[in-house]
């Protein structure tokens, strides 16, 4: 199986796990990491400029790189790493054997179906596919991290900054 086969978002989604024997399992099982309830002064955004089709072990990649760097060099309290899309899409096979005798064993494009084997995200165009949330200070090191992340990934990456407003402290 070849990522790059399943990268472009064509025809019905395939998602329906109560119907489908034996779904694989997402690779990817935590979205949130970091300090869920830090106050924080910048957001980052990792966007796709088309649409794609991530696979779950992409998305896994990307989120293991990028909240390595962070809590390397920013420590575990400073951030808030979020992983947006959810790997809903089961990819299915239709196995082809390219051996000799093969024509024997295998039926073609009878019954052509397939088996479900990788699951993937599907992501439109300024999809956010990776928020961390900052202070000033690491700002460089966070947009550092969303670029080594964003190379695991199946398409060509966007970083926007956002200054978040500061809450009112009440007295």
């Amino acid at each position: 199986m070849r990522g790059r086969n399943y990268r472009l978002p064509k025809g019905q989604p395939y998602v329906r796990v109560e119907y489908i024997a034996g779904p694989p399992m997402p690779k990817i099982t935590k979205f949130v990491m970091g300090n869920p309830r830090g106050e924080f002064q910048y957001k980052l955004k990792l966007t796709s400029p088309e649409p794609v089709q991530i696979r779950h072990n992409a998305l896994e990649a990307a989120r293991i790189a990028v909240n390595k760097v962070l809590n390397d060099e920013v420590g575990g309290e400073n951030y808030l790493l979020w992983i947006k899309p959810y790997p809903h899409v089961v990819l299915r096979e239709n196995k082809m054997i390219a051996t000799a005798g093969a024509d024997r064993l295998q039926e073609g494009m009878r019954r052509a179906f397939g088996k479900p084997i990788s699951r993937a995200a599907r992501i439109c165009e300024g999809d956010p596919i990776i928020e961390v949330y900052t202070n000033r200070e690491y700002l460089e090191i966070a947009k550092k991290a969303l670029r080594i992340g964003g190379s695991k990934l199946p398409v060509p990456i966007k970083i926007e900054v956002q200054e978040l407003p500061v809450k009112a402290v009440r007295t």
